[in-house]
């Protein structure tokens, strides 16, 4: 039987495969401690970009004493960090801006706390912000910004309207939200998509070619006379409230809904010839501004009075109007907000949520409703 000859490796190689040896266990040491205090970091929801270089930075005893922290996580992740600013980075609130290390550096600079810049940050997007950081400390953040629908792109107004009118801050607010601080029709906004929520006024407008998107016809028996139209929505939920009001022995018809922009102009033109224009000015929408072209608007009246404001459904529709998704839009004690005179026959479909919110506060207008909740 033969013999298996052992080989022998030469002293100087396995020397050599001994420091090899020794070199790969250090590194696996390295790697193994590298990925138990990356771990330690990414379970805080830290991300790996941002972990590396907390690690790097030294910054690891104090970003774990401080926890997760999602303004902490963006800073370690942005080009903008500066390591000076690293306390003030964990006690701001993070919000989704795109320039947002860069934004609270630039604040931080000009003297704002960190209460000043979690301020300024919650009432602007990112441009807002951007713009916001181009100009000297402002004094009177807290006065206007502690209302919650405050913007801050809208300083500089909210302090004139102030200066001008003495109004409380959250009326400034809302004024100037609305856009109450310039003159009717001037620099209005545009809406373009149909909701049952839009808001339309001598502020906001609808172009000449808009029509709501479920345009249907209006039964004669709820309609003072035939081709009317509005939209589905709105027109269901009318017969719903007329026929709840008949079974209590109360009368509703709808005297007009749906309106053009050219049906709106031809109505400006009828009463410029009957009544001049200084009527028209006073108590007639211009065409794209009036609440009819959106087909959720109905003038409503009483089968049983010529005149509404007096009749009994006239009542029955104020405590009841709001379970069918409507309002009482043009109210007298918000004319200065709405910028309509009183039209006790003028009701708007917004929902019974909306409405339902609008009736237990007072029947605030919907102008109020709209810059609290929709203006986003």
């Amino acid at each position: 039987m033969r013999k298996v000859k052992k080989i022998k490796i030469k002293p100087i190689f396995a020397t050599v495969l001994k420091y090899i040896c020794v070199v790969l266990c250090i590194l696996l040491g390295i790697f193994v401690f590298y990925r138990n205090q990356i771990s330690q970091l990414t379970k805080l929801n830290y991300s790996y970009e941002a972990s590396k270089r907390i690690l790097f930075s030294k910054n690891k005893d104090y970003v774990l004493s401080v926890g997760e922290n999602k303004t902490l996580n963006c800073a370690f992740e942005s080009k903008d960090f500066n390591n000076k600013y690293l306390d003030n980075y964990s006690k701001i609130n993070y919000v989704d801006h795109k320039h947002l290390i860069k934004n609270i550096n630039k604040l931080l600079k000009i003297g704002y706390s960190n209460s000043d810049i979690n301020i300024i940050l919650s009432h602007g997007n990112d441009e807002d912000v951007v713009n916001f950081t181009k100009r000297d400390k402002v004094k009177y953040l807290e006065e206007f910004f502690s209302i919650d629908y405050a913007k801050i792109k809208y300083y500089d107004r909210y302090v004139e309207y102030s200066d001008n009118t003495g109004d409380t801050e959250e009326n400034v607010v809302l004024m100037v939200n609305l856009d109450l601080d310039k003159e009717d029709y001037v620099d209005a906004v545009e809406v373009k998509d149909f909701s049952t929520d839009m808001l339309i006024n001598k502020h906001r407008y609808l172009s000449e070619d808009f029509e709501p998107d479920d345009l249907i016809n209006i039964d004669s028996d709820y309609a003072s006379e035939k081709g009317m139209k509005a939209s589905r929505v709105a027109v269901n939920a009318f017969i719903d409230m007329s026929n709840a009001a008949s079974k209590e022995g109360y009368g509703l018809v709808i005297n007009s809904a749906y309106r053009s922009f050219k049906d709106q102009q031809d109505l400006i033109d009828l009463y410029l010839r009957e009544y001049g224009q200084s009527y028209v000015d006073k108590y007639v929408a211009k065409a794209g501004f009036s609440e009819h072209q959106t087909g959720l608007a109905f003038d409503i009246g009483s089968r049983n009075s010529r005149v509404f404001a007096q009749s009994k459904e006239f009542s029955w529709m104020k405590d009841n109007a709001y379970k069918y998704g409507f309002i009482y839009r043009f109210d007298k004690k918000y004319e200065n907000i709405t910028g309509f005179r009183n039209e006790a026959w003028h009701y708007r479909y917004v929902g019974k949520k909306i409405s339902k919110y609008i009736y237990e506060h007072n029947n605030m207008p919907l102008e109020e409703y709209y810059v609290m909740f929709l203006d986003k």
